[in-house]
């Protein structure tokens, strides 16, 4: 699925994993330090162009330069991607002892696995030798060998050989584990914390969890059918030429845009009955079946869409549930992955998740292929000299101005 101008007191996750890798090497330390510094100036100017405190009424949009300029784009990541709670997978992925699953957000290279007693654990996909990639994709294993020089950890992540460094001085085995990464889970879903502060903390409450993530809507996801009880059905991922900010709104812009870019979708809602309710870190959207269908249709007869910041989302509808997970990669790309999932008491009817499937391919296709091209052309219209800021349409797109002032409360802070 996550806070810098104060860069002296709380240095960067790049900053702090350079010093653990690199705390003999002052210079280098101070290099990176004034390196984060310039960028995070230039940055935070950006971020003062856009006003949190004037009501949506008479706002304006953040400007342009948020979804292209690219020390905009390293700042957030800092603050926005590297602290926080963040969802990156699904627990289906790690279900059994030896599972594993590896992923990337921003510039940090991430490997989620389940060692042999059950015990959840991740850490940085990176071999402590010479910064090969440990693993790729997902799968069983018992261990970790770099496909480089065969050096070898445990799914704990300590370092069990090293191979060929007879004549090495100085050099502890304990000191070259993988770096950790804080892991929890919340109903179906992963989450990672790469914030350093937290990593001193030996145990996660998932009551914390749940809170810091969720907030106060928490009770509404579970009273939505967003639960373990789900069974993962297939993923599809797009590669959008967009900033993923430009996703996220076109999200939360209270289906505004869909009787317009959607009419197929729009045909199975009741767009007078859309409704926005606004949380600490969540907005959900929700609307009626455009007609009453039976409760194992594919629409159902109530759609429950939730966009958990800064990036995540939840459409429950029907038997199904799907996510959205916008990853950055770039100033001008984003990565967007589409996880379905189905209730346990359809996933052994075939016939039924085939005929959804394939009315989904017709329907959700089609939405996904409108979205893109809708989110391409509005970052080429953002990038043209004839745009800087707009406005917002007050009744629709509260959710969006949210998520705007969320993003500020982070860089700014």
């Amino acid at each position: 699925m996550t806070l810098l101008l104060k860069p002296i007191t709380r240095l960067s996750l790049f900053q702090t994993h350079f010093q653990i890798i690199n705390n003999n090497n002052p210079r280098a330390r101070a290099r990176a330090i004034s390196v984060s510094c310039s960028w995070s100036h230039e940055a935070h100017k950006i971020v003062r162009e856009f006003d949190p405190k004037i009501p949506i009424e008479k706002a304006i949009t953040p400007p342009s330069s948020w979804y292209t300029d690219p020390s905009f784009y390293a700042f957030e990541l800092d603050r926005v991607f590297y602290r926080g709670w963040q969802a990156v997978g699904y627990t289906e992925q790690i279900q059994e002892p030896r599972d594993f699953f590896s992923g990337r957000l921003g510039n940090v290279e991430f490997v989620v696995c389940r060692d042999d007693n059950g015990k959840i654990a991740a850490f940085h996909n990176v071999c402590r030798h010479h910064a090969s990639l440990l693993v790729s994709g997902s799968g069983k294993t018992s261990c970790f060998t770099c496909p480089y020089h065969g050096w070898t950890y445990g799914l704990n992540g300590e370092l069990r050989k090293a191979t060929r460094i007879s004549g090495i001085d100085d050099f502890s085995i304990n000191d070259f584990g993988l770096v950790p990464i804080k892991v929890a889970t919340w109903g179906p879903f992963v989450l990672l914390n790469m914030d350093n502060e937290i990593l001193q903390k030996d145990n996660i409450d998932t009551d914390n969890v749940a809170s810091e993530w969720l907030g106060s809507s928490s009770e509404l996801f579970s009273l939505n059918g967003v639960d373990t009880t789900l069974t993962y059905v297939c993923r599809r991922e797009y590669i959008i030429e967009c900033n993923w900010k430009v996703f996220c709104d076109n999200y939360l812009d209270g289906g505004y845009h869909v009787p317009f870019a959607h009419k197929g979708l729009a045909s199975g809602l009741s767009l007078d009955s859309y409704t926005t309710s606004i949380f600490e870190k969540v907005s959900i959207q929700s609307a009626e079946g455009g007609s009453k269908q039976k409760e194992d249709d594919r629409l159902g007869s109530k759609a429950f869409y939730a966009f958990i910041y800064p990036n995540f989302m939840i459409n429950r509808y029907g038997p199904w549930m799907d996510t959205n997970l916008a990853i950055p990669l770039g100033p001008r790309k984003c990565l967007v992955v589409f996880d379905y999932f189905l209730e346990a008491s359809f996933k052994d009817d075939k016939a039924f998740i085939e005929r959804s499937l394939a009315d989904s391919e017709k329907v959700q296709e089609n939405t996904q292929m409108e979205d893109i091209r809708l989110c391409e052309g509005v970052q080429k219209g953002i990038e043209s000299p004839a745009y800087s800021t707009g406005r917002y349409a007050p009744n629709v797109e509260k959710a969006m101005h949210h998520f705007h002032c969320l993003l500020y409360d982070n860089l700014i802070n």
